[in-house]
């Protein structure tokens, strides 16, 4: 049985998140990947409530002219920014059943040049 993308990286997702927990000193850093956009959000899954989120598509980033691996990298040190600002320095990174590489790797290590630990 042969998947599509879309049904692969769905099934990766689920075995992902058998794994990866978020709490609230250790909140989830999830990652999105749209063909335009990307999307990061701090999440806590104790209590359901999302910490801190960020994309793209907010205006200083989506102002910046840039590949959209430049992009991901300024989001990443965005989201590494709100963070820091509620106290949260460490988190565990969801990909989101995407391959590490590409605009994922640089969201990553964006946030790492941001000051977060994963």
């Amino acid at each position: 049985m042969k998947l599509n993308k879309v049904e692969r990286r769905k099934r990766i997702h689920k075995r992902i998140r058998k794994i990866v927990k978020g709490t609230a000193d250790r909140p989830r850093l999830s990652v999105f990947r749209s063909n335009k956009e990307i999307y990061a959000q701090l999440i806590d899954d104790d209590k359901g409530v999302t910490l801190a989120a960020t994309s793209s598509r907010d205006k200083e980033v989506a102002s910046h002219k840039g590949t959209k691996t430049e992009k991901a990298a300024m989001v990443g040190e965005k989201i590494a920014k709100l963070a820091l600002e509620k106290g949260i320095e460490t988190v565990t990174f969801d990909r989101s059943g995407f391959l590490y590489h590409g605009r994922v790797k640089s969201l990553a290590d964006g946030a790492r040049k941001g000051g977060l630990k994963f």
